[in-house]
């Protein structure tokens, strides 16, 4: 069995996976805060975690994947208030087409999918232990967390004391600073306030729960303390899980996780993809247009804990790979072993994986068996291409069909192909270039096959 490498945020470095139960690992994802549709940057986590999962299961762990949903939050209210809806109908909307949204996907659901609306007594219980134990204290109704009652606070997100604001005031329309005994302080507990339409009984009055407490009551419910793999973007490393961690050392005297993993955020015109900022590409949007498979192809195409560029060029591009997949599907022999000499992209694919999870790496391995197996024609089993398909959420593509997919290629782009032949071997790789764009307009690509360079349909024509 390979020895699986995963980047801790915490230590800043590789480490070896080790599961707490021998062969079962547990997974817990921060997921969406629904308060309006999906969009293309919160897939990214559902698609890594559940690429994850099935790699990991690929080599012989069992896996607890868990991506929680927050459907009680100050942007819920503020979103249901605006469309004169009661919050907790637009939340379960939200929540129903998040789940659709993510189902075309075709990765499958999470083990389990927890409610913050559903946790409400674990949630007061976990809070009521760090009263107990002095880590927290009531003001007004409100609970709020002693950041320095924990000596570690800071060491997920590596920032010191005095570099840390928890954003809540800002957000608050109470202000809530008055009743801080420290500005660093954050909220477990919110009293209940004028145009709030929803409530829990609680030992401080009425009120909700603060959003780091729900992750830490649902992740600890469902995994335990001390679990494998915390996962969730970038963005959220702080406040939202060095708190988690803080909370979790206060109450329970141990580490909530012992992996900290964190992706990469996507990128529209070289910013966040966020909703507060209007760069909006709804997921089901996406998907529509392109279609799963160009999208889950484009999500994997760079390193997850690196940023992901979000465009046109990009997604047709995750279609292209796609389709020349396609393409070398027709041309082999469907449910078939695979030649044993080319057995070595298939483990150097897998050992990418290992290797802190490097999609952009096993798609590499992927696409050298792919013209290996282009460049011997016939003969050529489906299976090592079909197994490394699986892991990477694909292993439902099709080939394509020659009386549908391949139409005949006109004499003016085969000249294109001949001119540009001419001009790379002259070394005028601008002129080639500029063909190259000449024949995409045309709806066609170049692909290197076993008898030298062939066009082929572009996806999209």
């Amino acid at each position: 069995m390979r020895e699986v490498l995963l980047h801790d945020t915490r230590s800043g470095g590789l480490l070896a996976l080790s599961p707490r139960d021998a062969w079962r690992v547990g997974i817990y994802a921060c997921g969406p805060t629904v308060y309006s549709r999906i969009h293309i940057g919160n897939a990214r986590p559902f698609v890594v975690f559940s690429l994850l999962k099935r790699f990991l299961e690929h080599e012989g762990y069992g896996v607890n994947l868990v991506i929680n949903i927050t459907d009680v939050n100050d942007k819920i209210y503020d979103a249901a208030r605006a469309q004169g809806r009661a919050s907790a109908e637009l939340a379960a909307e939200m929540s129903d087409l998040y789940r659709a949204d993510t189902d075309l996907l075709g990765l499958g659901r999470p083990d389990h999918e927890p409610l913050a609306s559903e946790t409400m007594t674990p949630i007061v219980d976990y809070i009521q232990t760090l009263v107990d134990g002095g880590h927290a204290y009531e003001a007004g109704g409100d609970v709020y967390f002693r950041v320095r009652s924990d000596p570690a606070y800071g060491s997920l997100s590596h920032r010191q004391l005095e570099n840390m604001d928890q954003g809540e005031d800002e957000l608050d329309p109470h202000p809530t600073a008055q009743r801080k005994e420290d500005p660093l302080d954050f909220a477990l507990w919110k009293a209940h306030k004028p145009g709030e339409d929803t409530l829990w009984q609680s030992p401080w009055g009425p009120g909700r729960p603060g959003w780091h407490i729900e992750c830490s009551a649902m992740a600890e419910c469902l995994l335990g303390v001390g679990f494998d793999i915390h996962g969730g973007g970038s963005d959220l490393v702080f406040p939202h899980h060095e708190n988690e961690a803080a909370q979790t050392r206060a109450a329970r005297g141990a580490e909530l996780a012992k992996v900290w993993m964190h992706n990469g955020m996507i990128q529209l015109t070289g910013e966040k993809m966020a909703k507060s900022q209007g760069n909006i590409a709804p997921l089901h949007e996406v998907l529509a247009e392109y279609g799963p498979h160009a999208v889950v192809m484009y999500l994997i195409s760079g390193h997850y804990r690196q940023p992901l560029a979000f465009s046109q060029s990009e997604l047709e591009d995750a279609a292209r790979r796609v389709h020349r997949i396609r393409d070398a599907l027709r041309r082999l022999e469907q449910e078939r072993p695979s030649p044993p000499d080319m057995a070595h992209h298939t483990v150097a694919f897998f050992d990418a994986l290992a290797n802190d999870f490097n999609t952009p790496a096993a798609l590499a391995e992927l696409f050298e068996w792919v013209r290996e197996a282009n460049r011997r024609g016939a003969g050529v089993g489906d299976s090592d291409l079909r197994e490394m398909l699986g892991v990477l959420g694909l292993g439902e593509l099709s080939p394509l069909q020659a009386d549908g997919d391949v139409t005949s290629i006109d004499p003016e782009a085969i000249s294109l192909l001949q001119r540009r032949e001419q001009a790379r071997s002259e070394r005028d790789f601008e002129a080639a270039d500029r063909i190259r764009e000449d024949l995409r307009g045309r709806g066609w690509e170049i692909r290197d096959g076993p008898n030298g360079p062939e066009l082929v349909p572009a996806t999209g024509h």
